[in-house]
């Protein structure tokens, strides 16, 4: 049964190590020719705005919240569960935070941050979870996906992977669908566990970032400096497109379209379906990795990088619009909700930005650096920290 994890497991913080790691330089073999797809895109379905259910809230990884905060959303509740950091983003379902440290998975109230249930693990989570129907996918950084119920944490199944999961899980129908640094990226039922097929590439480092849903296609970036196409039915390849660098970022689909950045400093939009290159942003300040996953919408693309900045683009060119400068990294995938984008930083701020203008609107000190991505839904927005402490600001109910 699940239990508040142990005080020995601060042993494991200790060894705690970021997710970003161990990509090799790709081959430079052009990859093959494909068939052409049709010329238009589904549009992706949003979650409830009482719902942050995924990563990046939709399967196309927008990174777009259905719900406001307010104009300088008040700290609600902060809490510190165990003893170790938060890389992985929290999803939020029914009112319930979900989220893994170094040592364990929890479930806390979104009201008031008060721990529901706890599930300890010999590894710890870099990855977010997926929730559907009453049941929570994740995986782990000993390489094993879990299927845990929502209401208690129990385990429902598990399917072992070769090696670390830092790739986040998405939702397709009936099925699961997540990457592994084995070089995987693994569709499994949700029902039981079994797999329904593996694409696999050959890459030190193999998959890192988390697929991306387009209609029946899934697309994800890997170590081999690749985008890759799959249909999602049948696991077959449908394209890749060379990226002349690895890439550990997921690709935010609107429309024709997907934008997302390499480890080569690279910020890149692609037609994925020609395929095509659209444009390439390079920071003047550096050329250091984009790590973060972009948010976009049909006038902003924005993401931040390694070189303290957070830039916003258009998408049809990629022209600059606008640059904001921290003092950390920022691998903090930035969330539009409303008129402003939020994000985190390693300089320990959480930072609330104009959409239009990139003008800093709000801002919280918390002291911890932050890796993972803030959740907004029901007008809280909801962020771990490397402190190991999950914060919760926004909306005060009366």
């Amino acid at each position: 049964m699940p239990t508040t994890p142990p005080t020995t497991a601060v042993l494991i913080a200790l060894g705690w190590v970021m997710c970003f790691f161990g990509c090799a330089e790709p081959a430079r073999d052009a990859p093959p020719p494909s068939p052409p797809l049709p010329a238009t895109a589904p549009v992706a379905a949003k979650p409830a705005s009482g719902d942050w259910p995924l990563f990046r809230s939709d399967a196309a990884c927008q990174g777009v919240a259905t719900s406001e905060l307010p104009e300088k959303p008040p700290l609600l509740w902060k809490v510190k569960p165990g003893t170790s950091p938060f890389d992985a983003t929290a999803v939020i379902v029914d009112q319930t935070v979900y989220v893994g440290d170094g040592e364990a998975f929890y479930a806390l109230a979104l009201a008031d941050g008060k721990l529901r249930w706890s599930v300890p693990v010999d590894q710890g989570f870099l990855a977010s979870a997926a929730v559907r129907d009453g049941h929570i996918y994740v995986g782990d950084a000993a390489g094993v996906f879990h299927c845990l119920s929502a209401q208690d944490g129990h385990e429902v199944w598990r399917y072992m992977t070769a090696a670390k999961i830092n790739s986040s899980a998405n939702l397709f129908e009936d099925s699961v669908l997540f990457g592994s640094q084995d070089g995987s990226l693994y569709r499994l039922r949700c029902a039981d566990g079994k797999l329904i097929w593996k694409y696999t590439i050959k890459a030190d480092g193999g998959i890192q970032s988390s697929p991306s849903l387009s209609g029946d296609n899934v697309l994800f970036a890997g170590c081999d400096g690749s985008l890759h196409v799959v249909n999602v039915e049948t696991g077959k390849h449908l394209r890749s497109i060379d990226l002349k660098d690895p890439t550990l970022s997921s690709a935010a689909i609107i429309g024709n379209n997907a934008y997302f950045g390499t480890e080569g400093g690279n910020f890149l939009g692609i037609d994925w379906r020609l395929p095509k290159l659209l444009w390439t942003h390079r920071n003047p300040r550096s050329d250091l990795a984009y790590r973060c996953s972009a948010a976009v919408t049909v006038d902003r693309v924005v993401f931040g990088g390694r070189n303290k900045a957070v830039e916003g683009l258009d998408p049809k060119d990629g022209k600059p619009i606008w640059s904001f400068v921290t003092g950390g990294a920022v691998d903090s995938s930035p969330v539009v909700a409303g008129d402003n984008v939020y994000f985190g930083s390693a300089d320990g701020r959480l930072y609330g930005l104009s959409l239009e203008t990139g003008r800093l609107a709000w801002k919280h000190d918390t002291g911890g650096g932050f890796t993972a991505a803030p959740a907004i839904a029901s007008g809280r927005l909801v962020i771990g920290n490397e402190n190991g402490t999950v914060y919760c600001f926004g909306a005060v109910v009366k």
